[in-house]
């Protein structure tokens, strides 16, 4: 049993039992830290989501949630996983198997229709000189078993307003088709 040996009252020692606590996943990223988030000069408003990724493999080894409801990545996240992923140093605390990546993805209004787009972490911290504000998203996946976890999220941004860009018809546009058709 693992405990605190605290003093009592009357001088007896009372053992409080405390948990295994291991770093964030985060701090275990290994690089992650070294090289991305030392560059992110504007980085503001990190949540880090271990303590849910925590209690969601807590329920999945304790039986109480299913492993399909675990592991079910939809196949444009595998998807992407593949062709854009990052790989990571750390195994997939399911399968144990060495096929982790993680994908980041950025939200925000002055991204305009780029807004939801999967950066690489290069590409993440020269945008933090172009756009005033916008979220990243850290998603970790699995190749292998599909396990899939929201893992930290951030704001990043020089705080200047621009107005998003234009928008740039492509081929999904209705219009682009129709009169490309003719």
């Amino acid at each position: 049993m693992c405990g605190n040996l605290l003093p009592g009252w009357n001088l007896q020692f009372v053992l409080i039992p405390t948990l295994f606590i291991t770093p964030s996943v985060v701090s275990n990223k290994g690089l992650f830290l070294a090289t991305m988030l030392a560059v992110l000069w504007s980085r503001r408003d990190a949540i880090d989501y271990s303590l849910k990724r925590r209690a969601t493999l807590i329920a999945l080894f304790k039986g109480t949630t299913s492993g399909l409801d675990a592991c079910d990545a939809d196949p444009y996240l595998k998807s992407a996983a593949k062709y854009h992923g990052e790989p990571v140093a750390r195994l997939c605390p399911v399968c144990r198997k060495a096929e982790m990546v993680e994908l980041r993805y950025t939200f925000g209004d002055q991204l305009g229709q780029y807004s939801g787009r999967i950066k690489t972490s290069g590409e993440i911290a020269e945008m933090q000189n172009e756009y005033g504000e916008f979220r990243v998203y850290i998603v970790e996946v699995c190749r292998g078993c599909g396990w899939h976890h929201l893992i930290y999220s951030f704001r990043l941004g020089d705080g200047k307003y621009r107005r998003p860009p234009r928008k740039v018809r492509t081929l999904e546009d209705e219009d682009y088709a129709s009169s490309a058709g003719r």
